[in-house]
């Protein structure tokens, strides 16, 4: 495999204790805390490779600050879907796209019955209480230790068999809440608040015929806001398909894209509202004004990014990725409908803003990831959604991930902190975690890793956590 972008979809064996880094420039002393992330670190099972870079095996990786110091531990999330590929060569468990061999008796039956999940928990990282989940799209979240990151078993279920790996903190209460489809003779979304202590309630439940894939969703102080991209299945054709589970869906562009709002507190429903259509992961942020809700998204004009990510394009040496681009659009609440506003034509996935003082609220600043001529992303973008302005960073061959915004203390600046971003070094081998300064995305250090990291999504910076 070619030593460019194609390396960040490489196995990484290696597991780490806590190490020093070499750091070249300086991390502010005010970074005392813990980045947590997790992300597909293994993409073989035997002989037998996973098909789509979302199916890979997870690997949790921490990286500590303490004046200016840096610290770094990896370990494979311990689930059952990585015992099995250790231990016995195979593919034991159903991933995004990528299938054991399953009688259809069995597929019908795992469909409507929550089945002993692989707990392949590659996607995010969140904290619910005490508990440090590591979350996927299937609807058991994985506890684990942050110091050690020792696996400690599984937490509350989400009430579907499908879930998103992108629940949010209620603005106002700090519930953490999300949404669950529960699929069977009659489908519904689920969407649902967890306090602090654990305590679930049910805030609506909303039947669907044909339900949508919708890996976010939007928040704002009153609302919660569903949008229902054209990207939809029939229930029944997931058990009786014989295929994995994300080639059930289908476009249909005539259906345009609906957008469900509902009451946070009510969970009654404040309307829905028709638009174009388009997909997307990541929902940047929303907010209200006056009768409207402002929501931005990372946009594509269709799915087609599901199919460029499977393996064998992204590890090509001319792979080419769909590019999202940030867009807004605004959500009539009495007129009933939705118009796109034009903002800077900046291409951006990934996103992030900060989190703890603007979700859900008027805002000005998202960063993300971009890449030149539809490649695969190399470069950090900082959009100004006031002034219509982008920066970026970019260095020749190396790949940022995902950026985390960790704000400084002692300021209100919206736009005054760290960036973090994991990047990979092609040419070297190896990765870095570099850190940015947030105003005018100028580097401000970097601690080298031993050893390469594979491409990942989310994480999380835990301020004072040791």
């Amino acid at each position: 495999m070619p030593n460019g972008h194609q390396l960040g979809f490489r196995t990484l064996d290696q597991e780490l204790p806590p190490v020093r880094l070499p750091v070249e420039g300086t991390f502010p002393a005010w970074l005392a805390g813990t980045l947590l992330r997790t992300g597909p670190a293994k993409f073989e099972a035997g002989s037998h490779g996973y098909r789509h870079w979302f199916d890979g095996l997870a690997m949790l990786h921490r990286f500590g600050f303490a004046d200016g110091v840096v610290t770094y531990a990896n370990r494979f999330l311990d689930s059952p879907a990585y015992r099995a590929a250790r231990d016995t060569g195979t593919i034991a468990y159903s991933e995004f796209a990528t299938d054991p061999c399953r009688t259809l008796f069995k597929r019908v039956v795992t469909a409507f019955v929550p089945p002993a999940s692989g707990n392949n928990a590659n996607v995010s990282i969140v904290r619910s209480g005490d508990e440090f989940l590591a979350l996927t799209e299937t609807p058991l979240p994985v506890t684990f230790a942050p110091g050690t990151l020792d696996t400690l078993g599984v937490a509350q279920p989400a009430p579907g068999q499908l879930t998103t790996a992108h629940p949010h903190r209620a603005p106002g209460s700090g519930d953490l809440v999300s949404y669950a489809t529960r699929f069977g003779p009659r489908t519904s979304y689920q969407v649902y608040a967890q306090d602090p202590s654990g305590r679930r309630r049910i805030i609506a439940r909303l039947p669907v015929r044909l339900p949508a894939y919708m890996h976010s969703f939007a928040i704002t102080e009153r609302y919660l806001v569903l949008a229902e991209f054209p990207f939809v299945v029939i229930p029944v054709a997931i058990p009786l398909s014989g295929r994995p589970f994300i080639t059930n869906y289908r476009w249909r562009p005539g259906r345009g894209t609906r957008f469900r709002v509902l009451d946070l507190s009510t969970g009654s429903s404040r309307g829905s509202y028709e638009s174009e259509s388009f997909f997307a992961f990541h929902h940047v942020n929303a907010y209200e004004h006056g009768n409207e809700i402002i929501l931005d998204v990372c946009a594509y004009d269709d799915a087609g990014i599901i199919d460029a990510l499977y393996l064998d394009r992204l590890r090509s040496t001319d792979a080419h990725l769909p590019e999202s681009r940030l867009r807004r659009y605004r959500i009539h609440l009495d007129g009933g409908d939705v118009t796109r506003e034009p903002l800077p034509g900046i291409a951006l996935e990934l996103p992030c803003i900060d989190y703890g003082r603007r979700n859900g609220k008027r805002y000005r600043y998202a960063y993300g990831v971009a890449s030149t001529d539809a490649g695969f992303p190399d470069r950090i973008t900082k959009a100004d959604l006031q002034d219509s302005t982008s920066a970026s960073w970019s260095e020749p061959g190396t790949y940022p991930g995902e950026p985390v915004f960790a704000r400084a203390p002692g300021t209100e600046q919206e736009d005054s902190g760290v960036l973090l971003s994991v990047v990979l070094d092609a040419a070297g081998g190896t990765s870095f975690l570099l850190a940015l300064d947030a105003t005018d995305l100028s580097e401000i250090g970097r601690a080298r890793v031993p050893h390469h990291i594979p491409f990942g999504f989310h994480g999380s910076y835990f301020p004072q956590l040791s």
